[in-house]
């Protein structure tokens, strides 16, 4: 029975991070690497610590789960570790989104990581570990960023309940909390033809910071790992504060109407 590690959004970014220090996590036999981008899988498999298995789907079409749960059914591994690092975010009214968009967000933020956690943990054993990115973002409603940290609430809150639910089996979950990151998030979050929602950044962390922080703390078994003093700050302030207060601060930093 292989050993391996399946990393979801492996192809930049926050996943792609994870991949190349996968060696903090311990020895797999094979890592799946999964993404849209078979390029860029195959790229990342040539650098990677560990023989590594590209496989190209789009999680936010329900058929992907299906082909997952096949290979698992066909292969029949010990899975270690699951990272759920896929997602994405838009930076602009909800209604002036297409629906078609916000749902997909949806799909992938949420939908995903349940599916991808609910197929995995029967091919899982005592000691294994999931880590699924939320966001600094769960911890507060934010306007105009709206659907995206709603997604990211519901990954917190899964996780950690989860994490509960899974303690008995031995394998923990935790759930990665960054704050502004710099990767190619902001490529797709951002549309250029329009006003720039956040015109104000407090702190810009790098995947390697917040990767480090949450190999550290999966190894603690902590349910929530979150990187930098300012963004441990503002959770704090966003726990204390009347939400309809953290809003109002949020819309005046950015000159939000």
């Amino acid at each position: 029975m292989k050993t391996i590690a399946v990393i979801t959004g492996a192809s930049s970014g926050i996943g792609k991070q994870f991949a190349e220090t996968l060696k903090e996590a311990g020895n797999f036999d094979e890592v799946w690497v999964i993404a849209r981008r078979i390029d860029r899988l195959q790229e990342l498999a040539n650098s990677m610590p560990f023989p590594t298995r590209p496989i190209a789907l789009d999680l936010s079409e329900k058929a992907s789960y299906k082909t997952y749960a096949a290979l698992l059914e066909e292969e029949k591994p010990n899975i270690a570790l699951l990272i759920n690092a896929g997602g994405f975010g838009k930076f602009c009214a909800t209604t002036q989104t297409p629906v078609e968009v916000n749902l997909n967000m949806i799909d992938l933020n949420c939908e995903a990581v349940v599916a991808l956690c609910q197929l995995s943990v029967p091919y899982m054993q005592k000691g294994a570990h999931i880590l699924n990115i939320a966001s600094v973002a769960a911890y507060q409603p934010i306007p105009y960023i709206n659907v995206y940290g709603a997604t990211k609430s519901f990954v917190l809150h899964f996780s950690r309940a989860l994490n509960r639910e899974l303690k008995k089996d031995g394998i923990t979950v935790t759930a990665v909390c960054p704050f502004w990151t710099k990767t190619e998030f902001f490529n797709r979050s951002i549309d250029k033809e329009k006003d720039t929602v956040v015109k104000k950044y407090v702190v810009m962390y790098t995947p390697e910071q917040i990767v480090s922080q949450a190999w550290r703390d999966m190894k603690k078994g902590k349910e929530v790992s979150m990187f930098g003093f300012t963004a441990r700050t503002q959770t704090l302030l966003a726990k204390l504060l009347p939400h309809s207060f953290v809003m109002n601060y949020w819309m005046n930093q950015q000159k939000l109407k």
